[in-house]
């Protein structure tokens, strides 16, 4: 089995925004942010993005479960920062299923910190909740460049 880490799913998150025309800037120091995003949008001008990659990836045995993302602390916060969960499968683990692209405003307090949970695990697989589709992966993506992405909610 491939080990998958989470630099490693840094690294794809960074590739997926490339791809989508965005600018990603890495830090000296690994102290918050994973990298941060720029990227000029005709008639919103230049907006930048603290980004934090959490992956996902599943163990054998796991049992389904209505709701699963990311809980545990935060380094850092921010009102603009995205959240990226790149959730792997055990089946193939060397690429992400999906990517979720999460604001700030879906991010909850949780009494280990933080948790953000678009996603529920069904069968071996993650699979996209319907109320958060709009925050996966091109439709995701697409979302960021809104200037209101911070306050954006899920329905």
């Amino acid at each position: 089995m491939m080990e998958v880490t989470d630099y490693s799913a840094e690294l794809y998150v960074a590739g997926r925004f490339a791809n989508a025309g965005w600018n990603v800037y890495f830090p000296h120091r690994d102290e918050g942010f994973d990298f941060i995003i720029s990227k000029f949008v005709e008639g919103k001008g230049e907006i930048i993005r603290p980004v934090q990659v959490k992956g996902k990836y599943p163990t054998e045995g796991r049992s389904n479960t209505p709701v699963y993302g990311y809980v545990g602390k935060l380094s850092k916060t921010h009102l603009d920062m995205v959240l990226a969960m790149p959730y792997f499968s055990l089946h193939a683990p060397e690429n992400p299923v999906f990517v979720a692209y999460c604001p700030l405003s879906i991010i909850k307090p949780h009494s280990r910190g933080h948790r953000c949970q678009p996603a529920m695990y069904k069968e071996e697989c993650p699979v996209k909740r319907p109320a958060f589709k709009k925050f996966f992966d091109e439709e995701g993506l697409k979302l960021i460049e809104s200037v209101k992405w911070g306050d954006t909610s899920k329905d």
